[in-house]
C-alpha cells in the first residue's frame, strides 16, 4: 500500500513537473495533488530532488536498457539502429513527465552533481549511435559521405519529441516510428544498399517489374 502511495505522488509530481517545469513546482502543490499536508510527503521523499530523481533515474534506465540490448541482440547496424528507435519511443511514450523534465529544466538538472548521471547516460548514447553509423559507413550500409555525428544529433532532436507528434496530430507511437524509419534509412542509405534492398524485395514479391 505505501509502494502504490509513492507511485502515485511521484506519478503526480511528474504531471506537475511537466506542465509547470521542475524549478516551478514547490514541495506544497504535490502535497496539494496528492490530498495530503506537505510535513506528510517528507515520510515518503526527503526532497523534492529525490522525487525528479527518482523519475528521470527509472527512465534514463529504461533508455540505456533499451539501447544495450539493440546493441547484443539486433544484428547489423540498420537493425540495430531500427531497434534503437522502436524502443526509445516506447519508452518516451510512457515517461512523457521525464521528457518534459528533461527538455524544460535541462539547464538545471545538467548543473547538479546529484544527476550527474543524466549526462552519462547520454554520452553513451551518443557512442551507440555514432558507432553504428561509422560501422554501416564502414560496410556501406550507409552513405560514406555521412558526418555521423552531426547525424546522430540531428536524429536525437526528432527522436525526442514523438509525444508532442501524436498530441497535435493525433499520430500513433508506431505511424511516427515507422516514418520517422521510413524517412531515416531512405536518406542515408547508400545507392549501392539501396538498389541490392530493392532487388531483395522484389525477389521475395516475385516482381517482374522494371523501370521506364
Amino acid at each position: 500500500m505505501r509502494s502504490e502511495r509513492r507511485a502515485d505522488m511521484v506519478r503526480l509530481a511528474g504531471d506537475l513537473f511537466a506542465q509547470k517545469g521542475y524549478r516551478a513546482t514547490t514541495v506544497r502543490e504535490i502535497a496539494d495533488a496528492a490530498g495530503i499536508l506537505s510535513g506528510s510527503l517528507y515520510h515518503h521523499f526527503d526532497s523534492k530532488e529525490s522525487i525528479g530523481d527518482e523519475i528521470l533515474s527509472s527512465f534514463m534506465s529504461e533508455v540505456l536498457a533499451g539501447y544495450r540490448a539493440a546493441v547484443a541482440l539486433a544484428g547489423g547496424p540498420r537493425a540495430v539502429l531500427e531497434q534503437i528507435v522502436r524502443s526509445t519511443s516506447g519508452t518516451l511514450a510512457r515517461h512523457r513527465a521525464a521528457l518534459a523534465m528533461l527538455q524544460n529544466d535541462w539547464s538545471y538538472f545538467s548543473a547538479q552533481p546529484r544527476f550527474d548521471y543524466l549526462r552519462k547516460a547520454l554520452r553513451e548514447i551518443e557512442r551507440i549511435w555514432i558507432t553504428q553509423l561509422e560501422l554501416g559507413q564502414a560496410s556501406g550500409v550507409f552513405r560514406a559521405d555521412l558526418d555521423a555525428r552531426l547525424t546522430y544529433r540531428l536524429l536525437r532532436d526528432v527522436l525526442w519529441i514523438p509525444a508532442q507528434w501524436r498530441r497535435a496530430g493525433g499520430f500513433t507511437t508506431d505511424q511516427v516510428v515507422d516514418e520517422f524509419l521510413w524517412l531515416l534509412f531512405d536518406g542515408i542509405n547508400s545507392p549501392t544498399a539501396k538498389a541490392a534492398a530493392g532487388s531483395a524485395a522484389d525477389a521475395a514479391t516475385g516482381s517482374t517489374l522494371k523501370p521506364a
